[in-house]
């Protein structure tokens, strides 16, 4: 029987010399079973205990019949437990086990201290432990070079870091896909053109940096994936991306989100949803205004620099407003307005989507598909702590679109905005 784990060994006579253990455990190999070549007896006076480090691979061995003082297992569910010995007078520290199959370990331990028949032990041949079983997994690779991507071998399974720069790929290797415990993901600097949708599988992933690659989209797949509740960090910065798809806004655990360099024309229409964003970035890109749901961010730092924005002028709206109101808009409104539940099964999937998507007037009211639609300007102080310069003259404030679901609620703006201008 074999368990893998990390291994102390404390002598119980270094206190007596003023001297302590380390303190912590090194990655073994533990089997229980019999010397090869041993006479096979009915007794389990024949029952030795190996650990197996790297340092050690031919391994420790220790009697185990009638030679443990006691077994403490209070943190067994927590992969930890010790063995005492006898003799040599020693302390057998595991950790980091799995439960289970440290409690199945504990108890042939057991059964063998107490002489039990090794005909009904599961015992193991007590060979030197192979490099891989005592080599501590790998958790993090940085490659930065073609010549240095391992094309005929697999990436660790262990890997929680997996950077692989300038490595000229034009796709991202199925191999990577597979890496279940990855947190972070950095492909910057290649050739890559398209995600695929099963990066999603990657449930433990927490940072992706795609930057300088030459991606043109970010799919709705993706968003919809399990990156919903693992995603923190994003770097699309220096791409070809001309727009971000409405799921985008999905990604709520998004903490820091870079888009620089890039074609965008517009940002996410619900960007506001992304509650726990804190640093974005957007600059140089062909942005003309911001979403109206921008104004609800809370923002540590926020870069727009270098933004072809226009000039805001609500005295000119863009009227789509169609009087008198369709059945459709009136349905809509009242649906997103009195919050009644809606989905696929009961609506249209297309329906579905433009509910979605319905905007605010600023009496909170919804509209869809007829509204009034201006640009007016914002300090972007009031969405973020620290602004970098939206251009060259020092300027901190951008245009922004509002909405309006009537004449009415748009002439009261205007009152409002020209009492104020004087």
């Amino acid at each position: 029987m074999r368990l893998q784990c990390e291994v102390e060994v404390v002598s119980r006579l270094l206190p007596t010399c003023g001297l302590r253990g380390r303190g912590r455990g090194t990655r073994a190999l533990l089997s229980l079973g019999r010397p090869p070549g041993r006479a096979r007896g009915g007794g389990g006076g024949g029952v030795y205990l190996m650990v197996c480090t790297a340092r050690d691979r031919v391994g420790a061995r220790y009697k185990v019949q009638e030679n443990i003082e006691r077994f403490f297992t209070r943190f067994v569910e927590e992969g930890k437990a010790t063995v005492r010995l006898r003799e040599p007078a020693v302390d057998v520290c595991l950790s980091k086990a799995n439960a289970s199959n440290l409690k199945n370990f504990l108890s042939a331990v057991r059964l063998a201290h107490q002489g039990t028949d090794t005909g009904a032990l599961p015992l193991s041949a007590l060979v030197p432990a192979k490099t891989s079983e005592v080599e501590k997994p790998k958790t993090k690779m940085i490659i930065t070079s073609r010549r240095d991507y391992p094309l005929t071998k697999n990436f660790p399974y262990s890997l929680e870091h997996l950077q692989a720069s300038y490595c000229k790929l034009a796709r991202i290797d199925t191999r990577v896909l597979c890496l279940k415990k990855l947190r972070k993901l950095d492909l910057s600097h290649n050739h890559i053109k398209q995600l695929p949708a099963t990066i999603g599988d990657l449930i433990c992933l927490q940072e992706l940096n795609l930057h300088d690659n030459h991606l043109e989209s970010f799919s709705g797949a993706l968003c919809n994936s399990t990156l919903q509740k693992s995603l923190q960090f994003l770097d699309l910065s220096q791409n070809k991306i001309k727009a971000l798809p409405i799921q985008f806004c999905q990604l709520r655990e998004l903490v820091n989100l870079k888009l620089d360099d890039n074609e965008l024309i517009r940002l996410p229409f619900k960007i506001g949803q992304l509650d726990h964003l804190r640093f974005l970035s957007a600059a140089r890109n062909k942005l003309p205004f911001l979403p109206s749901d921008f104004r609800k961010l809370c923002l540590e730092n926020l870069d727009l620099f270098g933004n072809p924005f226009e000039q805001p002028n609500p005295l000119v709206p863009n009227i789509q407003l169609k009087i008198p109101l369709t059945l459709l808009e009136c349905a809509a409104r009242a649906t997103v307005n009195y919050r009644i539940p809606y989905g696929c099964h009961l609506l249209p999937s297309h329906l579905c989507e433009d509910l979605e998507v319905a905007k605010t007037c600023q009496c909170r009211s919804a509209c869809l598909s007829s509204f009034i639609q201006i640009t007016v300007t914002m300090n972007l102080h009031h969405v973020a702590h620290t602004v970098v310069l939206v251009d060259n003259m020092g300027g901190t404030e951008a245009p922004i679109i509002c909405y309006f679901c009537s004449l009415d609620c748009y002439s009261q703006f205007l009152d409002r905005y020209l009492q104020s201008n004087g």
